[in-house]
């Protein structure tokens, strides 16, 4: 009998998306049985300085200085211009993930973050790993730091942006437009009503869903204050992830502010939660940042969204294509945010084409794609 491929997914914890993908995925290949399924995160197979630089500096250049970070990412982004000195760098860094893959030698590697994806093409073009390769970009562009010459296959949020790889010389037939890897939960329909009733949320009520993103980043008590001086009937639900301190603080606010008519509460403070999927089936308009694996959640359900403060780079690319698309609304100034928002859940007929746009550019099933596809890659 022969045996099941092993596959490797290989995520990296700057950012919370790139997890989140890679969990996707390692759910979509585990669903079909035909394979044994790993995930790693890179970050643990490093030296210490640099997994603290990836990490940590992330998460402090996004809260301190983002405009940093959006002149990091322009100047960065010069397909194939920087690679060498890139890879030369990673590699004095990675000797325990390069270790691990010539020991583990799989079949397919998986990779959700452009750190791997890079040791990866490296090791197959020096013939050190006989893996096939797949990369899986997991915002709406493609940076140039995603491009390697030696992948089987890129998987890609549209059409855009698979133009734009086959235009900087990816070969066409390597690329497949299969949308951003969400948790396979999301392709499951849930009616609005069945999933208030779970959540315990308001019936009636307009419901407002504040997402600050799984480290709880973002300008989230200023705006939720701000919508609830308005005293208009909605009920507002703000998902603070990681930030307990946060969490605790709109508790106290939720206490002051007055009742709806029914008498639920106008605010709901919701810590790190697994249940986004019902969330966002319960909400009218989901309020945060733009980025990749959110705003793909959001679209499989569906959900018109107010990009808050979209942090300059990849998030602003990724607000750039759901504008146009129509399925989302910026806010670009914080004191106007809430009165912008007011005036949006003011217009039916608008929220109902936003809602329709979403709908249209929803890829729900993107990660059992991806498996199926990246599976023939080993037959």
């Amino acid at each position: 009998m022969k045996a099941k491929p092993r596959v490797l997914l290989l995520s990296a914890t700057s950012g919370a998306g790139h997890v989140r993908a890679a969990q996707a995925l390692e759910k979509a290949f585990l669903a079909r049985g035909d394979c044994t399924v790993e995930q790693i995160d890179a970050l643990h197979y490093v030296s210490k300085l640099f997994q603290r630089v990836y990490d940590k500096a992330y998460i402090s250049m996004v809260r301190r200085a983002p405009e940093l970070m959006g002149l990091l990412y322009e100047r960065t982004d010069q397909p194939w211009q920087h690679s060498r000195p890139r890879l030369a760098l990673d590699r004095l860094n990675t000797g325990p993930m390069i270790r691990l893959l010539k020991r583990v030698q799989p079949d397919l590697c998986v990779a959700t973050h452009f750190l791997p994806a890079e040791i990866i093409a490296w090791l197959i073009a020096k013939k050190k790993l006989l893996a096939r390769n797949a990369i899986v970009v997991t915002d709406y562009d493609v940076h140039a730091m995603w491009l390697c010459r030696t992948v089987d296959r890129y998987y890609v949020a549209m059409e855009e942006a698979a133009q734009y790889l086959a235009n900087v010389g990816i070969p066409r037939k390597t690329i497949c437009v299969t949308g951003i890897p969400i948790d396979p939960v999301f392709a499951v329909p849930l009616p609005l009503v069945e999933a208030r009733k779970h959540l315990g949320l308001d019936q009636e009520s307009a419901v407002i869903l504040i997402s600050a993103g799984g480290y709880g980043l973002g300008p989230i008590e200023q705006l939720v204050k701000e919508l609830l001086e308005l005293q208009r009937p909605w009920q507002i639900v703000a998902i603070t992830g990681k930030a307990e301190k946060t969490r605790k603080r709109l508790d106290e606010l939720s206490k002051s502010a007055n009742k709806l008519p029914s008498g639920a509460p106008r605010l709901c403070a919701v810590g790190f939660t697994t249940e986004m999927d019902k969330y966002m089936a319960a909400a009218d308009l989901l309020v945060g940042k733009a980025g990749g694996l959110t705003t793909s959640e959001a679209l499989a359900r569906a959900l018109p969204m107010a990009l808050i403060e979209p942090i300059p780079g990849q998030e602003e690319r990724n607000a750039d294509h759901l504008l146009e698309a129509g399925a989302a609304i910026r806010c670009n100034n914080l004191p106007a945010a809430a009165w912008k928002i007011a005036t949006l859940l003011d217009d039916p007929a608008r929220l109902n084409r936003m809602r329709d746009a979403a709908r249209k550019l929803a890829k729900p099933v993107a990660a059992a794609a991806i498996a199926g596809d990246a599976l023939r890659l080993v037959d």
